[in-house]
């Protein structure tokens, strides 16, 4: 783009303009005497967000004390009445119910049921079809 001939000058004029007025500072620093630190205190904004920071590290914290694995045929048993309890178990509510380490209750699921890649129970355990029989047929 190139300006007309007839307002070079004028064109010439406005970048010289532009170019001085980019080039001074048009902040300045000032002295505040007898502050009482009100300037500096948070807005009442900034204290809930703070606090919701708080809430949400909170919960991604587990327990400090470790878990320790009970008898692996007593865990079967009460994985069976778990199940009988309700079909579809989550790994986290699972822990939850057992108080078990996780890496040993993912052993003994690996062995006792099928874990739900799709469909509306996506993410679950269930039992596998020959334990499912078992505890039909008998009553402890």
């Amino acid at each position: 783009m190139r300006p007309h001939d007839e307002n070079i000058e004028n064109y010439g004029k406005l970048c010289r303009e532009r170019t001085n007025k980019s080039m001074n500072k048009s902040r300045q620093i000032q002295v505040i005497d007898n502050d009482n630190g009100t300037h500096m205190r948070p807005m009442p904004g900034m204290i809930i967000a703070a606090v919701f920071n708080e809430k949400k590290k909170a919960p991604a914290k587990t327990s400090d004390t470790k878990r320790t694995r009970r008898d692996r045929g007593e865990m079967e048993d009460i994985m069976f009445k778990l199940f009988e309890r309700q079909s579809n178990w989550t790994l986290r509510q699972l822990i939850q119910e057992t108080d078990q380490p996780e890496q040993f209750l993912k052993d003994i699921l690996k062995d006792l049921c099928i874990y739900n890649n799709k469909g509306t129970n996506q993410g679950t355990y269930e039992l596998k079809p020959e334990y499912k029989k078992a505890t039909d047929g008998t009553n402890p």
